[in-house]
């Protein structure tokens, strides 16, 4: 099966071989891994539309990763065009996934960046957000820091123990940009957000601080702040 992909993959036809797409969607996950390995390794720009089609509907997460790089091995303003298209898909793992390419693909070939829009990065799918968030941080250009820092917070507070984290991580990878941002989230009046907000600004005084024990600690400054004062 795969020698019968890579020589596929060698063929200069103008549309996507149907042998590719029947092994991408086999049912073994072993086989599509295989399919998206090898159209990797012989990148055509044929296999550009089955292989972003793929990664919307792949349940696999380890083939969902081989389906990316992939992806990053073919010509990389087409594979960007192309990509950049999902962003507006109603599949969510379309939108998470297309995300998670450009990422990978860089910002060299067509400007990704602006195509990460304040939609996606309040996008109701926790994945996609969270992709979204990862994504923006690592493109975005140091004039635009406090911009997508000023999108973010508007995010705090949001989802379980695993997104708040994502967008704790992606406030320590933007610096101190979005220090002043999170200064002024400490006057919000929702405890959630308020106790994300300090325990954000903990981990980045200290990358190596914990998660959980920063949000321990934000909780009980809010439970103090919160509490009345009793005058002597």
């Amino acid at each position: 099966m795969v020698g019968e992909v890579v020589e596929m993959t060698r063929a200069h036809s103008t549309t996507t071989d149907p042998r590719l797409l029947e092994a991408l969607s086999a049912p073994s996950p072993s086989t599509r891994l295989r399919a998206a390995l090898a159209a990797g390794s012989a990148p055509h720009p044929d296999q550009v539309e089955a292989l972003v089609q793929r990664c919307a509907v792949e349940p696999d997460f380890y083939v969902r990763d081989m389906l990316t790089w992939a992806l990053t091995r073919h010509d990389r303003e087409v594979t960007t065009a192309r990509v950049l298209r999902e962003l507006g898909s109603s599949v969510a793992q379309a939108r998470s996934q297309a995300l998670h390419t450009l990422s990978k693909l860089g910002d060299t070939a067509l400007p990704a960046r602006p195509a990460v829009t304040t939609e996606l990065l309040q996008d109701p799918d926790d994945e996609v957000a969270r992709t979204a968030w990862r994504t923006a941080v690592e493109l975005v250009a140091e004039d635009d820091r406090l911009a997508l820092a000023e999108v973010l917070v508007t995010q705090l507070g949001r989802g379980d123990r695993e997104v708040r984290l994502s967008l704790s991580r992606a406030f320590v990878a933007l610096g101190e940009a979005a220090a002043p941002v999170l200064e002024r989230a400490r006057t919000h009046p929702d405890p959630g957000v308020l106790a994300h907000a300090i325990a954000t600004e903990r981990l980045m005084a200290d990358p190596e601080a914990g998660f959980d024990d920063s949000v321990a600690e934000a909780q009980r400054t809010v439970a103090l702040l919160a509490a009345p004062r009793i005058d002597a």
